[in-house]
C-alpha cells in the first residue's frame, strides 16, 4: 500500500504516520524540517524493515515546492492509495486586526496546498479506480469561534473542497473523508495553562483515521467529527 501523509513529523501527523506505518509498503512523507523527516525515516525503516520510507522536505505554503512533491510522488510510484493531507499552519487573530499577509499564507498552507497536491496524486488513483483522501479540517470549519480569524476561514474552505472532492469522485470508487477534531493535545498546547486530560489525544484521531480506511470498497465514512468528551474550549 502506497501512502502520502503531509506534516507527519509532529501532532496529529506523527500519531497518523505511526498508525498507518504497519500496514503500507511505501510511505511518502513531508514536513518542513529535513533532519526530523530523517529522524522518522529511520525509526520507522527499523520497527518495519520491510517498509521503504520517502521523505521530501517542503513549505507546502511554496506552490513549486507542493507541485515537486507531487512530482516526487508519481515518480516513485504509478498509483497512491491513501493520501492524508494533514500539514497545516495556526495563526490566531481576528480578521480586521491580524497583519494583512496572514491570511494568504494561512489559505496557501492549509487549502492551496491541498488543492494542488490532490490535483497532482488524484489522477493515478482514478487509473486505479480506488483510493481514498483524508483532508485534516477542523471544528474551527464548522463554526466560527473568538480569535480565529483566517485559520477558521481556511478550514471552512478546506471543508469545501473536501465535500467537492467527495461528489467529483465517488463513480471512480475513491473514497473522501473530511476529518474534523476539535482541539487535540499536540506540543503546542504545553505551557498554555490547560490540562492535557481537557483535551484529546493525537493517537484517537489516528485511530478513527485508520478504522475509516479499512472499510470494504462498498463503504465511506465521509465525515469523522471528534471533540474533547466535555465539549470545545
Amino acid at each position: 500500500m502506497n501512502i502520502v501523509i503531509t506534516g507527519s513529523t509532529r501532532g496529529i501527523g506523527k500519531a497518523i504516520t505511526e498508525k498507518f506505518a504497519a500496514g503500507a509498503h511505501k510511505l511518502f512523507l513531508t514536513a518542513r524540517n529535513n533532519d526530523a523527516l530523517e529522524e522518522q525515516r529511520v525509526q520507522l525503516q527499523s520497527r518495519y524493515p520491510g517498509l521503504e520510507v520517502l521523505i521530501y522536505p517542503a513549505d507546502l505554503a511554496d506552490a513549486g515546492a507542493v507541485n515537486n512533491f507531487g512530482r516526487f510522488i508519481n515518480d516513485h510510484c504509478p498509483s497512491v492509495d491513501i493520501l492524508i493531507n494533514n500539514a497545516g499552519i495556526f495563526i490566531p487573530g481576528n480578521l480586521l486586526e491580524e497583519e494583512e499577509d496572514t491570511y494568504d499564507l494561512i489559505m496557501l498552507t492549509n487549502v492551496r496546498s491541498v488543492y494542488q497536491l490532490c490535483r497532482a496524486v488524484i489522477p493515478g488513483m482514478i487509473r486505479a479506480g480506488r483510493g481514498h483522501v483524508f483532508n485534516l479540517c477542523s471544528v474551527a470549519g464548522l463554526k466560527a469561534y473568538p480569535n480565529g480569524g483566517s485559520y477558521s476561514v481556511s478550514k471552512f474552505a478546506l471543508y469545501g473542497l473536501t465535500q467537492n472532492l467527495r461528489y467529483e469522485l465517488k463513480e471512480h470508487g475513491i473514497k473522501v473523508t473530511a476529518v474534523i477534531p476539535g482541539a487535540t493535545w499536540t506540543d503546542s498546547w504545553a505551557g498554555a495553562g490547560i490540562a492535557r486530560s481537557r483535551l484529546m489525544e493525537a493517537e484517537d484521531v489516528a485511530a478513527m483515521m485508520y478504522q475509516a480506511s479499512q472499510l470494504s470498497p462498498t463503504a465511506v465514512v465521509e465525515e469523522i467529527i471528534m471533540r474533547p468528551q466535555p465539549g470545545d474550549l
